[in-house]
C-alpha cells in the first residue's frame, strides 16, 4: 500500500480509500472486503451523511475492531438532497450533518470532512467560519470540498487566510480517464484540465471519486452495448472509446488490465492523489492495490488522455 499526508492529519492517508456506498448490512461478503482491505494496508474509509445507515455500518465494525484510532475516516455533509430539498450548504446543515455523523460513527472526531455538495449563492465566510468551530472543537482534524469548483476552494482558502483560519487541505472531486459527458450525478463536479492544472500549482491533494469511471475500462461495456442507461449518459462518447483502446494498448504493454492502467492513470497525476474504489469481490479490491505499482512517463499520461498522437517524440 502507498500513503499520502494531508495537512491537519497525523496519521499517514491510504492512498487507496474504501468507498462506504455499496455498503449493505455487517456480515459476509462486505465483512470480509473489509477485512481484507485492513490486511492490504488499507486505513482510509470513504463515507457520507448522506449514506444514513451506510455510517452506523462502519462505525459499528470499528467499533467491533477496535480501529478507530487506527484508521482515517473521510464523511461529508451539506448534500443538497439531504434531508430537506434544494440547497444546504449553510452553517445550521453543517452542524447538524456533522453531528449526526459523530453519533452514527460512534466516534468524537473525523479525520477528513468535506462539504459534499457546494452553492454558489452562498458566500463562503460563514462557510469557513462554521467549519473553524469544528476544528477547533477537535470534531474535525481537516477540512475539504467534494463536488467544487477550484476557483470556489481558491475563494475559500484565500478568506481563510486573510481571516487566520484553516482552509481546505485537500479535494473530493471526480477524476477518472473517462471523461464524463455530463455530471453522473445533480451538482456533481470533474476535475477538468483547468482544474488539474490549478491542483498541480498548488499540490493541494485531490481523493477522486468514481475513480474507476464506474468500470467504463472494465470490459463490460462497449460501444454497441447500450443497456446501461447511466453509463450511455455519461461516459458513452468516442473520445471515451479511443482512451479505452489506448489503455487497452498500454495494458497489454505492461502486461496489466485497462482497468489497472485507468486507476494508475488518476495515481499518476502530478499532484497528490487518491482514489476512491467500491470492489465487488477480492479479486477487484487486490487489482486495485496493485495498479498503485503502475507508473507512466509523461508522455504515457498524456497519450492516455488524448493529448498527443504518440507516445514516444
Amino acid at each position: 500500500m502507498n500513503y499520502m499526508h494531508i495537512q491537519g492529519v497525523n496519521k499517514a492517508i491510504s492512498r487507496i480509500l474504501m468507498g462506504t456506498g455499496d455498503l449493505r448490512k455487517l456480515e459476509e461478503p462486505e465483512r470480509l472486503m473489509l477485512d481484507a482491505y485492513l490486511r492490504a494496508g488499507g486505513n482510509t474509509f470513504d463515507t457520507a451523511h448522506q449514506y444514513r445507515n451506510k455510517e452506523v455500518i462502519l462505525g459499528r465494525w470499528l467499533e467491533e475492531k477496535k480501529l478507530r484510532q487506527d484508521v482515517v475516516i473521510l464523511t461529508k455533509g451539506a448534500h443538497h438532497d439531504d434531508g430537506s430539498p434544494g440547497p444546504r450548504v449553510n452553517a445550521q446543515a453543517i452542524r447538524h450533518d456533522l453531528m449526526e455523523s459523530l453519533e452514527r460513527l460512534g466516534t468524537d472526531y473525523v479525520d477528513l470532512y468535506a462539504l459534499h455538495r457546494d452553492d454558489p449563492d452562498v458566500a463562503v465566510g460563514p462557510i469557513m467560519e462554521e467549519l473553524n468551530e469544528h476544528i477547533r472543537a477537535s470534531r474535525i482534524k481537516a477540512i475539504g470540498a467534494s463536488n467544487w469548483s477550484y476557483r470556489r476552494i481558491q475563494e475559500a482558502n484565500e478568506y481563510a487566510a486573510a481571516h487566520q483560519l484553516t482552509g481546505f487541505t485537500f479535494s473530493s472531486p471526480n477524476l477518472s480517464l473517462a471523461k464524463p459527458n455530463e455530471p453522473r450525478w445533480e451538482g456533481c463536479v470533474s476535475a477538468d484540465a483547468e482544474t488539474c492544472a490549478w491542483h498541480t500549482g498548488n499540490q493541494l491533494p485531490l481523493l477522486a471519486w468514481s475513480s474507476q469511471a464506474g468500470g467504463f475500462f472494465s470490459g463490460a461495456f462497449t460501444p454497441d452495448n447500450r443497456a446501461h442507461d447511466e453509463m450511455v449518459r455519461v461516459y458513452y462518447s468516442e473520445a471515451n472509446w479511443e482512451r479505452y483502446r489506448r489503455a487497452a494498448k498500454l495494458a497489454a504493454d505492461k502486461g496489466v488490465t485497462p482497468i489497472q492502467i485507468a486507476l494508475a492513470y488518476v495515481l499518476n497525476q502530478p499532484f497528490p492523489t487518491g482514489a476512491i474504489i467500491g470492489p465487488k469481490n477480492h479479486e477487484e479490491l487486490h487489482a486495485s492495490i496493485d495498479a498503485m505499482q503502475i507508473t507512466f512517463s509523461s508522455h504515457e499520461l498524456a497519450w492516455l488522455n488524448l493529448e498527443r498522437e504518440e507516445i514516444a517524440e
